[in-house]
């Protein structure tokens, strides 16, 4: 299910044509459990990212977690629909939460958005953020799907939430320009940083504070 309406990669199994004389795929086994299931996404979305999309097959993934062909093809029907399932979990498992953020905020505008900030490059940063995002990478060019369900549920959602965060809290006349600042200096800065120059933790934090007191410092200046 959408929790917004907006796009999905998995949207189930797609439909498969029975073979004329022979039976249709056969159903889950009623001792296949959610938990089970979240073992082959997990397996899955490892394996993908280890070898590439091209280069795992359904059947090194059913392996490797010890798991009847038979019970995958039933539920996912085949690799790609796998692969979109196993990444959109992961997607909804990674991000911040709305209420997360909302829990962070003080009577400090300051510190709220201190707060906020490292919320947001803690899960950029995490060892599922940078997964996720060496995997969109690697496939985005030949499933845009991916980048388009990536940015609705991390990066627009952080946007809605700032904005209305500063329309709360500040007067301004664009949150949505200041909500766009925010991220592109202090987010995706901080993911460079980390990213691009090796910054450690401590150095990593310190810039994260800098930046965010330079666009307080900056935002200031607009009111």
């Amino acid at each position: 299910m959408s929790l917004d309406g907006g796009t999905l990669l998995f949207t189930g199994k797609p439909e498969k044509r029975q073979r004329e004389g022979g039976r249709g795929p056969g159903r889950p086994s009623r001792e296949q459990s959610e938990l089970r299931n979240q073992e082959l996404l997990d397996r899955a979305l490892d394996l993908f990212l280890e070898r590439g999309f091209e280069g795992t097959t359904i059947e090194a993934i059913v392996d490797s977690v010890g798991m009847a062909r038979r019970t995958v093809y039933a539920r996912y029907g085949d690799k790609l629909t796998l692969f979109k399932a196993a990444l959109q979990r992961a997607i909804d498992d990674w991000l911040v939460p709305e209420e997360q953020l909302r829990a962070a905020e003080t009577e400090d505008f300051d510190e709220t958005l201190l707060r906020d900030a490292r919320l947001m490059v803690g899960s950029a940063l995490s060892p599922s953020g940078m997964r996720l995002t060496r995997i969109a990478h690697a496939e985005v060019i030949r499933m845009p799907e991916i980048g388009i369900y990536l940015a609705e549920r991390t990066e627009r959602r952080a946007l809605a939430y700032l904005v209305d965060l500063f329309r709360r809290r500040l007067a301004i006349a664009s949150a949505e320009d200041a909500a766009l600042a925010f991220m592109l200096l202090v987010v995706d800065g901080a993911f460079q940083a980390k990213v691009w120059h090796g910054a450690a933790d401590g150095e990593l934090d310190r810039q994260v504070a800098y930046r965010t007191t330079l666009f307080l410092n900056g935002v200031s200046s607009q009111s």
